[in-house]
């Protein structure tokens, strides 16, 4: 594993199938989310999971910068073997997980969560040792 930071990002290579960001608690945190993402599902070739995964990336990178403070962690794992589905987490040190709510038509925030459970194939949160992990799961195109 290789690890480096270019300013306040850090970003962690492993071998293969995965690719790890650290950012920030800040706001431009949510477009270097979504570039780096973008960027690597390219260098992939997984083109036809890019706009939802970036879209999806930025909805729970904005959820962790307005309720959490603290480093952002993003991690991709490509499909490998029999797996037919790119599995994206999103860490932050809050230890609370998202609800899912309904907003009202009025509102400008609180429809993230249901965008990610309506868009992905699976989602989830799990405890982390500070904080948790929001996950999905795309399903491959074909």
């Amino acid at each position: 594993m290789v690890r480096f930071c270019l300013g306040v990002i850090c970003v962690i290579h492993t071998e293969g199938d995965v690719a790890e960001w650290t950012f920030p608690a800040d706001p431009g945190a949510v477009r270097t989310a979504r570039t780096v993402v973008r960027g690597q599902l390219h260098s992939w070739g997984l083109d036809p999971l890019v706009d939802v995964a970036a879209l999806l990336v930025s909805e729970l990178v904005t959820n962790a910068l307005r309720h959490a403070t603290g480093p952002i962690g993003v991690r991709l794992v490509r499909p490998s073997g029999p797996l037919d589905a790119l599995l994206v987490e999103v860490s932050d040190p809050l230890p609370d997980p998202p609800r899912e709510r309904a907003a009202r038509p009025d509102e400008e925030t609180g429809r993230g969560i249901q965008l990610v459970a309506n868009s992905s194939r699976r989602w989830g949160t799990r405890p982390g040792e500070k904080g948790k992990t929001v996950w999905f799961e795309l399903a491959l195109p074909g």
